[in-house]
């Protein structure tokens, strides 16, 4: 990430780990969808080839694992003393960034299950743009990403704004 001058990184992360194991259960359970597939169709055999059948289930359950890796692996939350920033993409990126002063609100959300993961969503409230989605979502900890906004915007207010230039002289 290029910074601007005076800028400064107070959090940056990704997805953490435990985010994703809903999309792994999810994954196993068309892993075990498809390994009963195989299996059906190697009925028609007269026998079940449980060898394929296993084949099928952990290749399509290794492809999922490295699906959900390589999207958390490539999705990272940025905050700066001036903006916030999310970076996404493999193969193709996709930045969404917003200056720190047109955050209005932050909110955070978390399921049942994401509180005993210890993970959560962190919502930001911008500014003129009541369309747009701007969260970070599977965060560890979602609690010290506003900690990390409210910091980065109290030291925001506190700089000494740029001097006017004088014109003329």
């Amino acid at each position: 990430m290029d910074l601007h001058p005076d800028e400064t990184i107070v959090f940056q992360g990704h997805p953490s780990w435990r985010s994703t194991l809903t999309f792994y259960l999810k994954g196993l359970l068309v892993a075990l969808g498809a390994a009963g597939i195989a299996a059906l169709i190697t009925i028609a055999t007269d026998e079940i080839s449980w060898a394929t059948t296993a084949l099928v289930g952990i290749a399509v359950f290794a492809v999922v694992v490295l699906i959900g890796f390589l999207v958390r692996l490539t999705t990272t939350y940025t905050i700066t003393n001036q903006r916030l920033r999310i970076r996404k993409g493999v193969f193709t990126k996709n930045v969404q960034q917003t200056k720190l002063e047109r955050v209005q609100n932050v909110n955070t959300h978390q399921t049942l299950l994401d509180r005993l993961l210890r993970v959560g969503e962190v919502d930001f409230d911008t500014a003129g743009t009541e369309d747009s989605d701007f969260s970070f979502r599977g965060v560890s900890g979602p609690e010290r990403v506003v900690t990390a906004v409210e910091r980065a915007q109290r030291e925001l207010a506190e700089a000494p704004s740029a001097a006017p230039e004088s014109a003329g002289l």
